[in-house]
């Protein structure tokens, strides 16, 4: 039988933590607002298009 691998699943604490680090390292970055303008839609269209994408997780989600 193999041990319980304690790095990887459900409660992985390791993967959390670098996580973390990494969010708040951006956030500090200060380039929080450039990536959100760049993530914006380019145009009308693409905008609809992620409307309904989005329409079409949530019906999908558990209420």
């Amino acid at each position: 039988m193999k041990p319980q691998d304690k790095e990887h699943g459900e409660g992985n604490y390791k993967a959390s933590r670098e996580y973390n680090e990494a969010t708040k390292k951006f956030v500090e970055s200060g380039k929080v607002e450039e990536a959100a303008s760049k993530a914006k839609p380019k145009n009308p269209q693409e905008a609809r298009e992620l409307s309904e994408a989005e329409e079409a997780a949530k019906s999908h989600a558990k209420g």
